[in-house]
């Protein structure tokens, strides 16, 4: 059995693809579609691409003309309703024009004046979506497909290579991935979780077989302000840096379960998410306000096999049938065709 990987960016950081496979052919076909299908995504619901779905939406906000969306939109859309009820609000998609009001490469906080103009335009209960369409009612507000098209982006490209005959392999988008199977010498996959220090290495290791890991920090992006630590994630309600943990990482069956749950714990009081992540179930790990300490969960230790966890409370089982709901539509499209991958690609 062979090796083959490749590295790439998109969605603005990097990327990576581990496979092993005893067909060269299928190996590199599989790379293709790989980088063919986040790049399709990415091309979709980046706010940063002028032509995406997620700018048309955003545009056409408070002009009252309703832009039409297809069966994936609206089953990432479906998702993130999911999430903001079972989240009491705390996972708002948006939320994301929040980020006007602060300059984390500065130390002076936000005019207050401007987040109060700002605010008015965070609520995901304003947004009008049906099963056809999605209308934002007010002009200047933003949907963000960012607080979960990149976990998608890695169940999905994991869902390619399963359907194209791939048992071994691992896509790593900037940090949140998931796995098929084990490496191809059997071996679990072993996966380090760094800390706000990357320098000194990882805080923790894990065994991976067929799961996923993501993980929501607000390390690479902070301020001080008075001897105080303020990262970039903000509470929707006040716009305020939530005072919390440091980082989250948890195991999930998908990427876009893992990011979501770890995201919501992200946006809680410390001792509030420790307690909520002992609920949900699944294998966890959290870093201290300052990097301080690190706390595991629900056998984050152990080898952690599909699926890690077959509990969890009434969030847990909401956003299990949700993203299931998701992943029905990857399943459902076509088997991409093999092409030739050359090193050009890279």
């Amino acid at each position: 059995m062979q090796r083959f990987e490749h590295h790439f960016t998109v969605m603005g950081g990097p990327a990576g693809i581990i496979l092993d496979a005893y067909d060269e052919e299928l190996a590199l076909a599989a790379i293709t579609a790989v980088q063919r299908e986040v790049t399709r995504l990415e091309a979709k619901y980046s706010r940063y691409q002028p032509e995406s779905l997620a700018s048309r939406i955003n545009r056409a906000a408070g002009k009252g003309d309703a832009i039409r969306v297809d069966e994936e939109t609206i089953g990432l859309l479906d998702f993130a309703d999911t999430l903001w009820r079972e989240s009491d609000g705390l996972f708002d998609p948006t939320s994301g024009i929040l980020r006007r009001a602060w300059d984390f490469g500065s130390d002076r906080p936000p005019r207050q004046e401007t987040l109060e103009q700002l605010l008015p335009l965070v609520g995901w209960e304003q947004v009008h979506l049906d099963q056809l369409t999605v209308y934002l009612p007010q002009a200047g507000m933003e949907l963000d497909f960012g607080g979960f098209v990149k976990e998608y982006a890695v169940d999905s490209a994991c869902k390619r290579m399963q359907q194209m005959g791939v048992t071994n392999a691992l896509v790593n988008l900037a940090g949140d991935l998931a796995v098929i199977g084990t490496q191809g010498d059997g071996r679990p996959w072993r996966i380090g979780i760094c800390g706000a220090d990357h320098q000194k290495g990882a805080v923790s290791r894990i065994k991976l077989v067929g799961n996923a890991l993501a993980s929501s920090g607000d390390y690479e992006r902070c301020i001080e302000l008075g001897g105080k630590r303020f990262g970039h994630v903000l509470h929707p309600a006040t716009g305020w840096p939530v005072q919390g943990l440091t980082a989250v990482s948890i195991v999930a069956p998908q990427c876009l379960v893992a990011g979501a749950l770890a995201t919501i714990a992200m946006l809680m009081p410390s001792q509030d998410a420790l307690s909520w992540l002992a609920e949900v179930g699944l294998p966890w790990l959290a870093i201290g306000s300052g990097n301080q300490s690190v706390v595991t969960g629900n056998g984050m230790g152990e080898a952690q096999k599909t699926p890690p966890c077959r509990q969890g409370g009434a969030v847990m089982n909401s956003v299990r049938s949700s993203a299931a709901d998701t992943a029905a539509y990857q399943a459902s499209r076509p088997i991409p065709r093999r092409r030739a991958w050359h090193p050009s690609s890279r």
